[in-house]
């Protein structure tokens, strides 16, 4: 039987948290993605360049794609993309103490920017409005250690 695997350098995913008011609020892009043929709301993310490790990669993309830069960072989890024929794995990054400053987009790149309250955006993914994967798994994550049964904490941990 023949398998066809795409090889892949693995991907970034920043779950861009502000702390700053009394409810989390995310920041959420929305930009053209051709395999979809649609407008989808998601997280910052991109590719790790050949080379590149992955908080660097992170820190890079948030920037690029939206201009904010975060103080404090942290890996939440891993996971593969597709594993029935992509060999691309993701990491997501908790950013928070946000700071906004200048996009620096690719030339294909459109982006839309919206920072949401946590409430919002899980309802824009049981709603079926969120329907990427990627930031699918990070808001849930994110509602399960605000608000997830047994939680001794209000806010999830940080790490510089």
């Amino acid at each position: 039987m023949r398998r066809d695997i795409v090889h892949h350098t693995g991907s970034v995913v920043v779950l861009a948290v502000d702390e700053s008011q009394s409810t989390p609020r995310i920041l959420l892009e929305r930009q053209y993605r051709h395999a979809a043929n649609d407008y989808l709301w998601e997280l910052p993310a991109g590719r790790i360049d050949p080379g590149e490790k992955p908080l660097p990669a992170a820190k890079r993309e948030l920037l690029e794609e939206t201009g904010y830069t975060a103080a404090h960072w942290r890996r939440i989890f891993n996971f593969y993309a597709s594993p029935g024929f992509v060999a691309e794995t993701m990491s997501v990054y908790l950013a928070t103490g946000l700071r906004a400053g200048v996009a620096q987009p690719e030339d294909d790149e459109m982006i839309q920017l919206r920072v949401v309250p946590l409430s919002v955006a899980l309802r824009m993914v049981l709603r079926g409005a969120i329907r990427d994967a990627k930031t699918i798994s990070s808001v849930l994550w994110l509602d399960h250690a605000m608000h997830g049964k047994g939680k001794q904490t209000s806010r999830p941990r940080k790490e510089v």
